[in-house]
């Protein structure tokens, strides 16, 4: 019977922190498509509460923007962004020291992929 119970407490742990959501707070750095399908560094600058994701994203150009409706659930975040071209969406899977995105509006969906920065 004790041994049952370890062996289901285990379990339930391993379910657990599975189920929680991804920690990428601090600065990640990506090549996002631009203009033409020209890359533009940009940096996203993430920080996670709970299931709630807040921060900036900046491109080369110094210009910061607040990241708007932010979720984090598992491994998967989504978040939106209103520029001065209009709102666009994104949805990200996370991998290690990896997030591979999908940006959403403007003329058509793009994918990239944004890497931890250096501390």
């Amino acid at each position: 019977m004790k041994k049952l119970l370890v062996r289901a407490l285990c379990i339930l742990a391993v379910i657990a922190v599975g189920a929680m959501a991804a920690d990428i707070s601090g600065k990640w750095e990506a090549q996002v498509p631009g203009r033409g399908g020209e890359p533009r560094a940009t940096t996203f600058t993430f920080k996670v509460e709970g299931d709630k994701l807040t921060g900036t994203m900046s491109d080369g150009r110094g210009e910061a923007v607040a990241i708007e409706n932010g979720k984090v659930s598992g491994d998967t975040i989504s978040f939106s962004v209103t520029t001065q071209r209009g709102k666009r969406g994104y949805t990200g899977t996370v991998s290690g020291s990896e997030i591979k995105f999908k940006r959403e509006g403007g003329q058509n969906a793009q994918e990239f992929t944004a890497k931890r920065a250096a501390s």
